[in-house]
């Protein structure tokens, strides 16, 4: 995929995300003429017959809703310009001099104010706007202009940089036009949408397209949910609304991609059912607090679920359980998989990633887990999510002819190779010392420097207990062995295949 413009989320200005090229200036009314929520106004009474021809009944309905948002901020420059006297010999000069010490003088970066812009909008009467964390992070002073060009100072109510979402709030002189979310999981790819924003001041701006995509998952945050539009997109649109037909917000603007700065037609917009949790939460407590289970997960694949007795590549493993977490206290195991989480089932392991995360904090979930092949239901209580927070003597173990080998050469771990390693005290196991190119274990993505923790289930302290679990498992006519690694400090399960010599 092309990179990611903006694409940069952190950067204002750099991203944008609306669709084709309509100017929609002359359908903007005044800001406060028809007050309340425009979607419940809308449903059931557009013509769906005139958005064949025209998307002018819905823009003029929706446009008042989306504003401008405008931010200064304070930032650096260059590298720091050094302090007065900051040579100590010319500094003892002027003291004796002066007869007397120099006041401390540090150093001074060079400052200067920013400004940037996006698009917003009202989701309630109330005055609070939806827009993208990354056009208000950092902000001193936020303005927002209407589209009938009344400026209001605006307060940063919440951030959520993991969604690049952001709640601002406005004392409007009457209750705002405003819109509501939809359900971003009925949108289907080939809908038509429009989006809507308020780059630069100008006044709103509509463009229109189709949805290619849904579900994408770009890298962006640990909860990516993006619908893709396929129109093109103009910039300073950050954080203004799609929607679908029926005047409901599908989406939040958000990212492009743009390889040379120019506009491609990809954008993406955060999907709304992932938004207005957010969103609802920014509102009401300022910030946002995320379900956690306390395990860290890795897809499956077709080696790894033969192993494990797992039926397809459907599900979540668990890599490694978090000492004192939700998930140990309700007696999860590394090598369990979940399958399904309160019901829903967990086709990739962003689905468990937002799942969790929508849970409340002190709330109860089921889980329905394979353990050692078996399927079991598992009740925990959900917690809430911690604030963001090598060389040895090879001892090379030659298996005899016939005998299954993964290609590898291990060494015991010692208290100095623990350290250079930055083991946790409680991880045990073999270091792999060499690892053969064209052997099994290359082809698995095993490294030199990881640290093998069990073989085939069982915990291994040493190189010759290693080969013993491959004996073992080939003797047991099994076709590959699951091997447990630790890795830069993260656990990881790899299915490799048993080759003979």
């Amino acid at each position: 995929m092309d990179t990611l413009s903006a694409a940069c989320r952190r950067r204002p200005l750099r991203i944008a995300a609306t669709l084709g090229l309509v100017s929609a200036l002359a359908l903007a009314g005044p800001a406060w003429a028809a007050p309340g929520s425009v979607t419940q106004e809308l449903r059931g009474k557009i013509d769906r017959a005139q958005l064949e021809r025209s998307y002018a009944q819905l823009v003029e309905a929706v446009l008042p809703a989306v504003v401008n948002v405008q931010v200064e901020r304070t930032e650096t420059a260059g590298p720091a310009i050094p302090a007065p006297f900051a040579d100590p010999d010319l500094r003892r000069f002027f003291e004796r001099f002066f007869g007397q010490p120099l006041p401390p003088m540090p150093e001074r970066a060079p400052r200067f104010r920013a400004r940037g812009e996006g698009s917003g909008f009202f989701v309630d009467g109330k005055g609070h706007i939806v827009t993208n964390a990354h056009v208000v992070n950092g902000a001193d002073k936020v303005t927002v202009v209407l589209q009938d060009g009344t400026r209001l100072p605006a307060e940063i109510v919440g951030v959520d940089e993991k969604t690049d979402l952001a709640v601002l709030k406005v004392q409007p002189k009457g209750e705002p036009v405003w819109v509501e979310f939809g359900d971003s999981s009925k949108v289907r790819v080939g809908d038509k949408v429009i989006a809507v924003g308020n780059p630069f001041g100008l006044g709103g701006t509509v463009t229109a397209g189709i949805v290619s995509a849904t579900g994408r998952e770009l890298g962006a945050g640990p909860y990516d949910e993006f619908i893709q539009i396929d129109a093109p997109i103009n910039r300073g649109n950050s954080g203004g609304p799609t929607f679908n037909l029926d005047g409901e917000v599908v989406g939040v603007n958000s990212i492009i991609v743009s390889p040379g700065g120019g506009n491609i037609g990809i954008g993406f917009a955060i999907a709304s059912n992932l938004a207005k949790q957010v969103v609802a939460q920014l509102i009401e407590k300022g910030t946002v607090e995320r379900g956690w289970l306390g395990v860290q997960i890795q897809p499956l694949d077709e080696d790894l679920a033969k192993s494990l007795g797992v039926p397809d590549t459907k599900g979540a493993l668990v890599a490694k359980v978090e000492p004192g977490s939700p998930a140990e206290k309700a007696g999860i195991e590394a090598g369990w998989v979940i399958r399904e989480f309160n019901g829903q089932p967990i086709d990739r392991l962003r689905t468990l990633t937002r799942a969790v995360a929508a849970v409340p904090p002190g709330s109860k979930a089921t889980l329905t887990v394979l353990a050692d092949g078996k399927e079991r239901k598992v009740t925990v209580e959900v917690g809430r999510q911690p604030s963001e927070p090598q060389v040895a003597r090879a001892e090379t173990v030659e298996p005899a002819k016939g005998q299954p080998r993964l290609g590898l050469s291990l060494a015991p771990l010692t208290p100095e190779l623990r350290e250079r390693l930055g083991l946790e005290p409680g991880v045990q196991g073999v270091l792999v010392r060499e690892v053969d190119p064209n052997g099994p274990a290359a082809e698995k993505g095993v490294q030199e420097g990881d640290v093998i923790t069990a073989v085939a289930g069982k915990p291994v302290r040493s190189p010759r207990e290693v080969a013993d679990a491959v004996k073992k498992a080939h003797a047991d006519g099994r076709k590959s062995v699951l091997v447990q690694l630790w890795r830069d400090g993260q656990p990881r399960f790899v299915a490799i295949p048993l080759a003979v010599s």
